[in-house]
């Protein structure tokens, strides 16, 4: 009697590209680094949050075909890391909370409602869509069992990452939870040039103030040097005046112990009936 072999269930493949460019054009992308990046920034210290562009994110298992592939999409509780693609069902099945999409001449307004459709089916509490052509701020937040259009006439804080959306005249600004604003890419690496050159203005600045310093130090070195040669001639002039202040004073006490030799002479001839002052005189 011979036995069917057993079902071999064929093993599914989820693609880590869908074949699409991650942005259209310069600008696009520039806004999809800016706000990946700027949320990079802002949960850098937060190991358990992962932030992605472009990468695709399939919501349930075994159906590869159920896909979506967010410019930038925000999952809190899961940790950082690389990933090829985003496997719900193997991250706790927490699906992303807060999604961007930057828009393209190519997006048709049936594309970005088959996009929001789909992101309200699989759970992002958070949606938000900018259109840098024409300015365009719009977002959609979870209340109850659905994505709900927020009101982007005024400035607008996400609940969940704390941060501020504004719309000005010809752009979108948005802040961290401290204030400090999104920048680009090209405008980091232009702060980083500027804080760089400002370092090396700063070290020239600290060896020329080193060098005059050593300067100053040698000049006064020097009058120390001088002063010092000044004060050994002066000692050397004080020394010869006091060897010469004690040979006048050695000559004068000769002077009078001649002085007094002689007085004692003329004494002893007064003594014997002589007078000095005779003997003195010159002989005629």
């Amino acid at each position: 009697m011979s036995t069917l072999p057993p079902l071999v269930q064929e093993r599914v493949v989820y693609p880590e590209s869908d074949g699409l460019p991650m942005s259209d054009n310069t600008e696009q992308f520039a806004w999809i680094s800016r706000i990946k990046w700027g949320i990079d920034h802002v949960f850098v210290n937060d190991p358990n949050v992962f932030v992605a562009g472009d990468l695709l994110w399939y919501p349930v298992e075994n159906q590869s075909k159920i896909r979506a592939a967010p410019d930038t999409m925000v999952v809190l509780g899961r940790p950082k890391g690389h990933r090829g693609s985003y496997r719900q069902w193997e991250e706790d099945d927490i699906p992303p909370q807060v999604v961007f999409e930057i828009l393209s001449p190519g997006n048709t307004a049936a594309a970005m409602i088959e996009k929001r459709k789909f992101y309200d089916r699989y759970g992002v509490e958070e949606y938000y869509i900018y259109d840098p052509h024409g300015n365009a701020f719009e977002g959609w937040l979870r209340r109850g069992f659905g994505l709900t259009p927020i009101d982007t006439s005024k400035p607008w804080v996400s609940p969940l990452l704390k941060l501020r959306f504004e719309v000005t005249d010809d752009s979108i600004e948005i802040f961290a939870p401290n204030g400090e604003a999104f920048v680009g890419i090209d405008e980091v690496f232009v702060a980083r040039d500027r804080a760089v050159e400002e370092v090396r203005e700063k070290e020239v600045v600290i060896e020329q103030t080193k060098e005059e310093s050593r300067k100053k130090d040698a000049v006064i070195e020097q009058t120390k040097e001088e002063s010092r040669k000044k004060d050994a001639v002066i000692e050397q002039t004080i020394e010869e005046s006091r060897k010469k202040d004690a040979v006048i004073k050695q000559k004068e006490l000769v002077i009078e112990q001649q002085r007094m030799e002689r007085e004692r002479l003329f004494e002893s001839l007064r003594q014997l009936g002589i007078d000095p002052d005779e003997l003195a005189k010159p002989k005629s």
